[in-house]
């Protein structure tokens, strides 16, 4: 058997430059997952309301507390992140923002219309 230490390493994010669209690519990663927790959670929601009210109140307990309510405010950013990032990779289908600067752009683009968005929609939530 060779020497295993002449052998070169694979390379790993030490070797790379972090580039915006490997941030974007990373955090529609984690919206989908916490989108798939925030679908769980609601069907919590959802099956209490079914079971009656005691069983109802005591998940609007649990979402009406600090954390719940940041849960859900992180469950909203995911829901218009994710769908932000979705149509902006199907303008990159039909061939738009293809260039450095165009996916720089439609990135930042995302991430402000979804902060944005999600806080429209608390107010919206909180005047209701």
């Amino acid at each position: 058997m060779s020497n295993s230490s002449s052998r070169p390493l694979s390379p790993f994010l030490s070797v790379y430059k972090l580039e915006p669209s490997m941030v974007m690519s990373g955090l529609h990663r984690i919206t989908g997952f916490a989108l798939t927790i925030g679908l769980v959670l609601l069907t919590w929601w959802l099956v209490a309301a079914a079971a009656g009210p005691d069983y109802f109140a005591v998940i609007q307990g649990l979402l009406g507390t600090w954390i719940g309510k940041l849960a859900l405010f992180g469950w909203t950013f995911s829901i218009f992140y994710h769908l932000g990032t979705g149509l902006r990779h199907l303008a990159f289908d039909t061939g738009r923002c293809l260039s450095k600067e165009g996916i720089v752009s439609s990135g930042w683009t995302v991430v402000v219309a979804a902060v944005g968005l999600t806080i429209v929609a608390w107010i919206i939530a909180f005047i209701a």
